[in-house]
């Protein structure tokens, strides 16, 4: 048996003992009924927070950070603006560059719509997503100023939070 193999196996028997085998609190949300479900995720851009939801009352908040030009709804691909509207949660990438990511389901129609009328690409790929694995600048650089190509992004103890209260397809609204 390989060192790796042994390694793996010694956390996995860990694990076991431990009672957490076959928990897998990074792919599925929830799970204990004492911590709320988001019904509905709210991003304020000018006032940088990301909200959940819940039954029309805010429950957690968090501060972000956003694509490098802010201002106003995301244009075409490589503009670097964060999408405005009513989205989904549709998807989440554990394998992420970033510390786990959610989907927005930007482009919808009327993005499309509006791309292909000026003659560009509107862009896909939006996330909500924490920090980059393997990170370019220091810390400060990804929690105080706008970095992301139009992503919402958060700090890593924020998306375990927001990965374990939102479950999928939840709407998002993102406000200018």
């Amino acid at each position: 048996m390989s060192f790796a193999r042994r390694i793996l196996a010694v956390i996995a028997a860990s694990c076991l003992l431990a009672g957490t085998a076959g928990a897998d609190i990074a792919t599925q949300p929830g799970g204990d009924d004492d911590y709320p479900m988001a019904d509905h995720v709210v991003v304020k851009k000018a006032a940088r927070r990301l909200e959940l939801h819940s039954n029309g009352e805010v429950f957690r908040s968090f501060p972000i950070a956003l694509g490098a030009n802010p201002e106003g709804h995301k244009q075409r691909e490589g503009d670097q603006r964060t999408p405005e509207g009513t989205y989904r949660l549709d998807w989440r990438n554990v394998n992420s560059a970033f510390f786990l990511a959610m989907r927005v389901s930007y482009p919808n129609g009327d993005d499309i719509r509006r791309a292909r009328a000026r003659g560009v690409h509107p862009g896909n790929n939006i996330m909500i997503h924490g920090l980059p694995n393997e990170p370019l600048h220091p810390s400060d650089h990804y929690l105080y100023a706008d970095w992301t190509d139009g992503c919402i992004a958060v700090s890593n103890s924020a998306m375990i939070d927001i990965w374990l209260s939102v479950p999928d397809d939840t709407p998002i609204t993102i406000l200018p």
